[in-house]
């Protein structure tokens, strides 16, 4: 059950550092707003993807605001994923730029595949400021027909309750794979499998339901976990 709400578009940039320079990013606020996501987009499409912009608004219409943002290979229109650091520290000053744009909303942060590996790695480092949890839009656990947990290990270090929504039919993601590694993160860690997506969320025909019905699951979802949550 959804509930129609105005929504604030905002365009913004930030620095994302001083040899990338800046990136955009852009911010959909409801009116019913009581928390922002900061969300990461995915290794090959920016935070304009039809994924990310129909996420965005399903969130949105369940109050959730969201802050997409671009990282610097992606604003240069460059196909190739910059270095793992310095995507690291987009994320880091992307969920700064979103606390001071959200001013005071409980944050979330997270992501599409990379954006929300990145999101963790950043993480595991060092926490992210006011952020009370990370969601993974399908979690990138190793690369297609190469099954592997290595992309898992930094987890460990993540003092955040995680979600993880991920599809039966990922090829990034091994559900025999994932599901221990879940697991091994404890209580702190919600795996939701979503019956007969993909990757990016797609369904067959066959399966019975619709792309879009997959996306009012996952945000649902979402929300549902996100109020358990947020204090």
């Amino acid at each position: 059950m959804t509930r129609e709400s105005a929504m604030e578009r905002t365009a913004l940039t930030f620095e994302a550092s001083g040899s990338a320079g800046e990136v955009s990013a852009l911010s959909l606020r409801p009116s019913d707003t009581w928390v922002a996501l900061v969300l990461a987009h995915g290794a090959g499409a920016g935070m304009h993807h039809p994924f990310m912009s129909a996420l965005a608004e399903r969130l949105g219409a369940r109050g959730i605001a969201t802050f997409r943002y671009q990282f610097p290979y992606m604003e240069a229109g460059s196909r190739r994923p910059d270095p793992a650091p310095l995507l690291m520290k987009t994320v880091r000053i992307a969920v700064a730029a979103a606390r001071d744009h959200f001013d005071g909303i409980p944050l979330l942060a997270g992501g599409k595949s990379m954006g929300g590996r990145m999101t963790s790695s950043a993480c595991a480092v060092e926490p992210l400021s006011g952020v009370h949890g990370l969601v993974f839009y399908g979690f990138p656990l190793h690369p297609a027909g190469r099954p592997a947990t290595a992309r898992a290990e930094h987890l460990s270090a993540v003092s955040l309750p995680t979600l993880f929504l991920q599809g039966t039919r990922d090829a990034l993601a091994d559900l025999d794979l994932l599901r221990p590694v879940c697991a091994a993160l404890g209580p702190a860690a919600t795996l939701h499998i979503s019956e007969g997506a993909d990757h990016g969320f797609h369904v067959l025909k066959r399966s019975g339901r619709t792309d879009a019905e997959v996306l009012d699951e996952l945000a649902d979802v979402t929300r549902d976990w996100a109020r358990e949550r947020i204090p």
